[in-house]
C-alpha cells in the first residue's frame, strides 16, 4: 500500500505556482488577446487615435499567431526555449495592453480626458515594451514565413514610433478653463459647452446622464484622488449642461404606461431610479438610506450625520418621540447596518461606493467653488425655464431635474429654495398628470429637509392645502401620497408648524386616512406624520375626534409606530378616547409581550400613561387580560432600559390596585383568580 503524502507535503503544494502552459496554449492565448485587442472599441473621441493605434497593431500581431499557429500544429514539437521565454513575456504586454483597455471602457469619457497624461504614458511604456520584445524574438528559428516576418518587423517600428497619441492636451486645457471660469462666477457660453463635450462625446441627454452617474460612481469609488475636485465639478457642469442642451429630457420610456405598484420603482415619466429603500432603514430626520445608523437614548435609531447635527442645535430630545434624553451618547447599529448593506447587495444599490462616501462627497462639494456655482446656475436656469413652461410634459422634465438637484445636498436644496421653486412647485400638486405631481411632491419633500427651506415652503399660498390634496383622492399615485405624509413629517419638526398643521382639519384626516388604508410604506410614514403631530398637545383632541386612536390601533400588530402613537396620545389628553375603545388595552399588551422592541417600550409607555390618567378604570382592564404579569416581568428582564424602567412602573401600579382591592375585599370580583403575581415581582 502506498504511503500517504505527508501533511506538510500537502500543505506545501497548495501554495505552488500553477502549471506553466505548453507552447500550444501560449500561442492559442496570445492569438485570443491580439484578436480582442484588435476589436477593441474607443471608449471616447479623444482616445480614438490611440487605440486605433492598439488596434492596428493588435491585428498585424493577430495574423502572424495565426500562421504561428500552424506551423507549430504541423510540426508538433516545442518552441525553441528563448521564443517560448519571449513569448510568454509577450503575453504578459498583451494582457497589459488588456487591462488598460478594459480600464478605460470602464470608466468615465470625463475621467479618461483628466487622466489623459497617465493612459499616454502607460500606452507608449507599453508599445516600447512591445517593440523591445518583438526585436527579440527568434524568427529564424521559429521558421515563419518571409511575410510574417515583414509583419512582425513593421509592428515593431510602428511601436518605436509611437508618441504622444493617447494625449489631446487642448481639449484637457479646455475643461480646466471652463471650470476656472465658473469658479469666477462666469457662466459658460451656450456653444462653447456644447462644442466641448461633444468633443468629449457628451452629445445627447442619455449619455450625459450616464456620465454623471458613471462619475459619481467614481468619486465614491475614489477612483482617482489627484481629479477629485475637478470631477466633483464636472458633475455639477453636466447637470448644467443636461438642463441648458438637452432641455432636462429624461431618457425614454420603455412603456407608455405604468402601474401604480411599479411607480414605487419608477416614476411615472419614465425615469427609472434605484429602488426606494425601505422607510426601517431610512433616517427618521433626513429620510435618506442611513450610511452608519446609531441608537440614541431612546433606543431610536437615526443616521449618525442627522442625529449629529440635530444635537448641535442645541437640541436634547429624540426628535421622533420627543422625550427628553438622559445622555446624548450614540451607541453603533450593527446589525441594522448590516441589513442596510443586505438590501443594497440585493438591489443593486452600491452602499460602500455611494452611499457610505455621500457625507464625505457632500462636504467636497461645499468646499468646491466650481461645484457650487455650477449648481447656481443650474437651480437658477431650472426655475427660470419652469416659469416660462406650459407644456406638461416639458414642465415634468424640468421639474424632475429640479427634484434630483435638491436631492443631492443642502447647498443644492439651498439654492434650488434661493432661486423661488417653492411658490412655482405648490401649483403643480393639483396637476392631473401622474409623473408631474410625483416630481413636484417629491421636490417639495427633499427641499423640506433643509430647515431654511421649511419657513419657505410653510409660507407659500396654499401649500397645506396643496398636499392635503395629494394625500386625498387628488392624488394619483400612492408614491405622491406617501411622499406627501413624509412632507408633513419634515416639516412637523418645527413647533409652530407642527400647530398649524395640526390645526389644518383635512391634513388629519387625510393622514388617518392613510394610516387605515396605505400600503405598508404609506402607512408607516402617515403614522410617524401623525406621531409628530400628537407631540403638540393643542393637536391631540382634533387627533382623536378625526379617529386617530382607532387608525393607530388598527395597526397596532404591524407598525411599531402606532403604539408610540398611543403613547403619545395617552399623555397628552386622549386616554380617554383610547380606553373607550373595545379591546384596545388588550391590543396594548398583546403588543408589550410580542412587539419590536420600541413597540413593547411604546406600548408599556402607553398602559402607564393610561393607568395613571384614568386610575382604577384602566388598571382593572391592565389586570383583566390573561398573563399581564408575566408579560411586565419578561419585559423588565429583557427590554430596553426605557422599557425596563416603564415595565416596573406598570408593575407598582398593578401590585398597589391588587393591594387596595384585597384591602376593601373587592378583588376576587374584579380580579381574575389567575391574575396571581410571581414572587419575584411581589418581593421588588
Amino acid at each position: 500500500m502506498a504511503k500517504p503524502p505527508s501533511t506538510s507535503y500537502a500543505y506545501a503544494s497548495a501554495f505552488m505556482p500553477p502549471p506553466s502552459p505548453s507552447d500550444g496554449d501560449l500561442l492559442r492565448a496570445l492569438h485570443r488577446l491580439a484578436r480582442d485587442l484588435s476589436a477593441a472599441e474607443t471608449p471616447a473621441p479623444f482616445l480614438r487615435a490611440a487605440f486605433a493605434s492598439v488596434s492596428r497593431r493588435a491585428r498585424l500581431l493577430a495574423a502572424a499567431f495565426d500562421d504561428l499557429l500552424l506551423c507549430v500544429d504541423a510540426d508538433a514539437a516545442d518552441l525553441p526555449r528563448s521564443a517560448s521565454l519571449c513569448l510568454r513575456e509577450l503575453l504578459l504586454v498583451l494582457q497589459r495592453f488588456k487591462a488598460v483597455v478594459a480600464d478605460c471602457a470602464a470608466r468615465s469619457r470625463t475621467l479618461l480626458l483628466l487622466r489623459s497624461d497617465e493612459t499616454g504614458a502607460e500606452l507608449r511604456d507599453l508599445h516600447h515594451d512591445l517593440a523591445t520584445l518583438l526585436d527579440l524574438l527568434p524568427v529564424v528559428e521559429l521558421g515563419l514565413a518571409d511575410d510574417v516576418m515583414d509583419l512582425l518587423a513593421l509592428a515593431s517600428r510602428q511601436c518605436r514610433r509611437c508618441g504622444a497619441e493617447a494625449e489631446p492636451p487642448a481639449l484637457k486645457a479646455d475643461v480646466l478653463a471652463l471650470i476656472d471660469e465658473i469658479e469666477r462666477e462666469i457662466v459658460p457660453g451656450r456653444e462653447r459647452l456644447e462644442g466641448i463635450l461633444e468633443e468629449v462625446g457628451v452629445n445627447d441627454p442619455a449619455s450625459c446622464s450616464d456620465e454623471i452617474e458613471t462619475l459619481e460612481r467614481e468619486i465614491g469609488d475614489r477612483a482617482s484622488e489627484r481629479w477629485t475636485p475637478a470631477m466633483i465639478a464636472l458633475v455639477g457642469l453636466l447637470r448644467y449642461a443636461k438642463c441648458v442642451l438637452f432641455s432636462a429630457t429624461p431618457r425614454p420610456s420603455s412603456s407608455d404606461s405604468k402601474s401604480d405598484s411599479a411607480d414605487a420603482d419608477a416614476d411615472a415619466d419614465g425615469d427609472v431610479e434605484s429602488p426606494a429603500p425601505p422607510m426601517d432603514l431610512r433616517c427618521p430626520i433626513s429620510l435618506d438610506l442611513m450610511r452608519d445608523p446609531v441608537v440614541a437614548a431612546s433606543g431610536q435609531t437615526y443616521d449618525r450625520e442627522s442625529i449629529d447635527r440635530w444635537f448641535n442645535s442645541g437640541k436634547s430630545t429624540c426628535p421622533k418621540t420627543g422625550q427628553v434624553l438622559a445622555s446624548l451618547e450614540l451607541v453603533p447599529n450593527k446589525s441594522l447596518k448590516n441589513l442596510i448593506t443586505k438590501w443594497c447587495r440585493e438591489n443593486g444599490v452600491a452602499m460602500e461606493a455611494c452611499e457610505a462616501s455621500k457625507g464625505e462627497q457632500a462636504q467636497a462639494t461645499a468646499a468646491n467653488k466650481a461645484a457650487l456655482e455650477v449648481a447656481r446656475m443650474t437651480a437658477s436656469f431650472l426655475v427660470k425655464k419652469l416659469s416660462a413652461t406650459f407644456s406638461p410634459d416639458a414642465a415634468s422634465r424640468v421639474v424632475h431635474e429640479i427634484r434630483l438637484l435638491s436631492k443631492s445636498g443642502s447647498d443644492h436644496r439651498a439654492f434650488v429654495g434661493e432661486a423661488g421653486a417653492v411658490p412655482m412647485l405648490v401649483p403643480l400638486l393639483y396637476s392631473e398628470d401622474a409623473g408631474l405631481q410625483l416630481n413636484a411632491m417629491t421636490a417639495l419633500l427633499n427641499l423640506s429637509v433643509l430647515e431654511a427651506n421649511k419657513k419657505r415652503i410653510m409660507h407659500a399660498d396654499g401649500l397645506v392645502e396643496a398636499v392635503a390634496h395629494t394625500m386625498g383622492p387628488g392624488g394619483a399615485t400612492w408614491r405622491a401620497k406617501e411622499n406627501a405624509a413624509a412632507a408633513v413629517l419634515s416639516l412637523a419638526s418645527v413647533h409652530t408648524y407642527r400647530r398649524r398643521l395640526g390645526r389644518n382639519a383635512s391634513v388629519v384626516e387625510r393622514l388617518v386616512e392613510l394610516a387605515r388604508a396605505g400600503p405598508k410604506s404609506t402607512k408607516k410614514d402617515a403614522l410617524a406624520a401623525l406621531l409628530s403631530l400628537a407631540g403638540e398637545r393643542e393637536n391631540v383632541g382634533r387627533l382623536v375626534d378625526a379617529g386617530v386612536a382607532e387608525a393607530a390601533l388598527s395597526a397596532v400588530s404591524g407598525e411599531e409606530t402606532a403604539a408610540a402613537v398611543l403613547a403619545a396620545l395617552a399623555k397628552r389628553g386622549g386616554a380617554e378616547a383610547i380606553v373607550s375603545i373595545e379591546g384596545a388595552v388588550a391590543r396594548l399588551v398583546a403588543e408589550m409581550r410580542c412587539g419590536t422592541e420600541w413597540a413593547r417600550e411604546s406600548a408599556t409607555a402607553a398602559l402607564v400613561l393610561l393607568c395613571r390618567r384614568l386610575g382604577a378604570r384602566a388598571v382593572a382592564q391592565v389586570m383583566a387580560v390573561p398573563g399581564v404579569e408575566w408579560a411586565i416581568w419578561e419585559l423588565m428582564g429583557t427590554g430596553t432600559d426605557r422599557a425596563r424602567r416603564k415595565a416596573a412602573s406598570l408593575g407598582r401600579i398593578c401590585r398597589r390596585w391588587a393591594a387596595a382591592s384585597a384591602a376593601d375585599g373587592e378583588r376576587g370580583a374584579e380580579c381574575p383568580a389567575s391574575s396571581v403575581e410571581p414572587p419575584a415581582m411581589m418581593a421588588s
